[in-house]
């Protein structure tokens, strides 16, 4: 079993409550380290992807374009998803 340490962090009430809801409370620990971890991931990219621009110049325009156009179809479709009835996730499978 890893080793765990407890620590006090301030969460936004609405965010906090939104995860509460999706993963129960006995879940909720274990949701925030994955987050944690999945920011950390992020960071460790963040580098890389500047590292690779030091090497290799920036990224093309076009191809900042058609990231951002895919990063807002997922938003919308995470959008839409939410805005449905739990009948209608049900459904929509």
């Amino acid at each position: 079993m890893a080793m765990t340490k407890k620590y006090t962090v301030t969460l936004p009430e609405k965010l906090a409550e939104q995860i509460r809801a999706k993963v129960g409370p006995g879940e909720f620990s274990r949701y925030v380290t994955q987050a944690i971890e999945h920011q950390a991931e992020r960071d460790r990219l963040n580098e890389l992807v500047g590292w690779w621009e030091s090497e290799y110049g920036p990224v093309p325009e076009e191809a900042l374009r058609e990231a951002e156009a895919e990063r807002r179809d997922h938003e919308a479709w995470f959008a839409a998803r939410e805005a449905r009835s739990p009948e209608q996730e049900r459904r929509a499978g």
